[in-house]
């Protein structure tokens, strides 16, 4: 599986590990991502996700059933 989040879209960026000296080196910053099941009442089902940290807090404030609306209006279809 690849380390993408199926919500927000978040995945692995590259960034420097600098040293005392300031020598550089690359090194990857991973998304912190948690396999999780959902239950969506709207639709009487479980649907299991890989989401980021970030992603569930949203889900919690928002609800998952608006989030799956608003990312069906952006053209990506989760379900």
């Amino acid at each position: 599986m690849s380390r993408v989040c199926q919500l927000t879209g978040k995945k692995t960026i590259v960034g420097n590990n600098v040293s005392h000296s300031n020598q550089k080196t690359k090194r990857r910053l991973h998304v912190n991502l948690q396999d999780k099941t959902f239950y969506i009442p709207e639709l009487k089902r479980s649907v299991r996700l890989r989401v980021s940290a970030r992603a569930i807090k949203t889900i919690n404030k928002k609800g998952l059933f608006v989030m799956l609306q608003e990312l069906k209006k952006k053209g990506i279809n989760v379900l």
